[in-house]
């Protein structure tokens, strides 16, 4: 019995009963080449991916959480590096005066220096903003660079390296406090060295996770699953407080010993691709079964290629209908197709920028992340300078603006699934979040309760264009129909969109910094210019979604181009 194989680039045939499920492919460069057939074994299959899906999904989320957990201590250390040392000196006056004894300038200058050399100076917001701005400007820098050598790279030996390294350099700046260092100089050399190497994290989880899940319901996988920065935030800011008062050392050297710790976990059990699990499964074929192809000279001179199927053990009436006890040969008629996903060569830096969307999202993201890290960094400041908080105090209560991203990122996935809109998702969002943040400005003075409000609202309108944009848009940007099925522009894509948005993340901190001197409303005016400039930015792809008569999601559509 001979059953013609269609000539077609790459189908599947499903025969029934048998557990197995023929796959042919073929590729094609100068020449036809010939049809290439494997075999998969399909019984239990199903269920095995999916416990990796949901594992991959998993770990992934652990190990950024990681990264933003190591980033997070600088905000909380930053109200104790400078302290108000008004309040100490009174209470080294009241202690002494009330002993009988005059205090002397030794004295009141041992009790009253409770800042940390360099900062104790009165330029000491530009310092820490120069500080912050070290790490951002090199993390923008490397993160174009890191995008193009993850493509090269194996991810699971890349993202170990940078993750390890991260810990060290995190380590290293607590480290200051132990051995008492004062140099500027050398917390500027951390910040760069640690944000060079945390480049490494983004485009490869990205990546991983684009290679585990479709297009299906992508803004809410990812929606779930970008909570890890918020995750990683509040876990930051609960870990640096803890510590904070008391040794700020270890502020940065426990979070740095947890993304070390989670670095060997990655090394040991991450998996990039669902192909990597082939070579278990083919090694669980049992001997009695093979697989061989054979060729014979066809009509016109093309060469067809048969596959013969061969099995030891008794098959059913209608089993033995499709393949018999005997062997059976299967024609495969030769076809011209593209070359397969493992040969295609990696996407080029302007390749990536040409894809339609790509340069308005990135610039899109530059305002907004711009937005996202002034609130990383200044936030805990702010609040103990506004509240009358202490440090501690300061940082448990920003982490409700994280809570409150979490929740923004996963309806932002949600809404743009069901309306098939990513753009006009974020600008609605970014429309609301300008007059959210005076009202932050203006009703955190009146009190706690409305500052709790407030801090879950903006948390939301502010991080969820920015997690829309940073792992939906960038992985259906990275799989587009103009890529032809190139999945290898996925991390060099991510790279860009993100790398673009760093250089927002960079500049606001350091434009925080430097306005705060003239008063905090400054930096909420910059702020909310930030999100009407990306705005305007997405002008013109909303008005594209707008006017598209298509009402189903674009995931959905785009998954049947899959």
């Amino acid at each position: 019995m001979v059953v013609p194989y269609p000539a077609l680039s790459c189908r599947k045939v499903r025969l029934c009963q048998s557990g197995w499920m023929v796959t042919a492919a073929s590729f094609h460069s100068t020449r036809k080449w010939r049809l290439l057939c494997s075999i998969e074994r399909t019984t239990g299959r199903s269920f095995c991916c999916k416990w990796y899906r949901a594992f991959t999904f998993m770990l992934t989320f652990l190990l950024y959480t990681s990264f933003h957990l190591s980033r997070k201590p600088i905000s909380i250390v930053k109200s104790e590096l400078h302290k108000n040392c008004s309040s100490a000196s009174e209470l080294a006056t009241v202690a002494l005066g009330s002993s009988g004894q005059e205090p002397s300038a030794s004295s009141i200058h041992a009790d009253t220096d409770c800042s940390w050399k360099p900062f104790d100076k009165s330029n000491y917001k530009q310092l820490l903003g120069a500080m912050d701005y070290s790490f951002l400007c090199a993390y923008a820098i490397g993160m174009y660079l890191s995008g193009i050598i993850g493509e090269r790279l194996p991810i699971r030996l890349y993202l170990t390296v940078g993750m390890l390294t991260s810990g060290l350099f995190t380590c290293l700046f607590g480290l200051g406090y132990v051995y008492n260092i004062h140099s500027l100089w050398f917390y500027i050399f951390v910040q760069v060295a640690n944000g060079l190497v945390q480049t490494t994290g983004w485009p490869s989880v990205v990546t991983c996770i684009g290679n585990w899940f479709g297009k299906g319901r992508r803004g809410l996988i990812m929606g779930l699953w970008n909570s890890h920065t918020s995750v990683g935030n509040i876990l930051g800011s609960l870990i640096a407080g803890y510590w904070v008062s008391s040794n700020w050392g270890l502020s940065f050297i426990v979070p740095g010993l947890i993304i070390g710790a989670m670095g060997i976990i990655c090394f040991l059990f991450l998996i990039e691709h669902p192909n990597d699990l082939k070579g278990i499964y083919a090694q669980k074929l049992s001997p009695g079964n093979r697989v061989s192809a054979k060729s014979w000279n066809g009509a016109n001179g093309h060469s067809k290629v048969y596959l013969q199927f061969k099995d030891n053990k008794n098959q059913s009436y209608d089993t033995e209908l499709l393949l018999p006890r005997n062997a059976v040969c299967v024609p495969l008629q030769p076809v011209e197709v593209v070359k397969s996903e493992s040969e295609l060569s990696a996407i080029s830096f302007m390749g990536a920028l040409r894809i339609p969307g790509v340069v308005e999202f990135s610039l899109c993201l530059l305002f907004a992340k711009l937005v996202s890290y002034t609130f990383l960094f200044w936030l805990p400041l702010y609040i103990t300078k506004a509240a009358h908080l202490n440090a501690k105090k300061a940082g448990d209560l920003s982490t409700l603006f994280d809570v409150g991203g979490i929740v923004g990122g996963i309806l932002a996935g949600v809404i743009s699934d069901k309306m098939g809109k990513r753009a006009t998702t974020c600008a609605v969002m970014l429309l609301l979040a300008a007059p959210t943040l005076y009202g932050f400005s203006m009703i955190s003075q009146f009190g706690l309760g409305p500052t709790i409000g407030m801090l879950l609202v903006c948390g939301g309108l502010v991080n969820g264009p920015y997690a829309l944009i940073t792992t939906a848009v960038s992985a259906d940007l990275g799989t587009h129909k103009s890529l032809k099925g190139n999945a290898r522009a996925l991390s060099t894509v991510t790279a860009i969109i993100d790398g673009t948005g760093s250089v927002g993340a960079a500049v606001g901190p350091l434009l925080a910094g430097l306005l705060s001197a003239g008063g905090w409303d400054q930096v909420f005016y910059m702020l909310m210019t930030a999100d009407f400039l990306a705005l305007l930015l997405l002008l013109r792809l909303v008005t594209k979604e707008l006017s598209s008569s298509k009402s189903h999601p674009a995931s959905a559509i785009e998954l049947k181009e899959h």
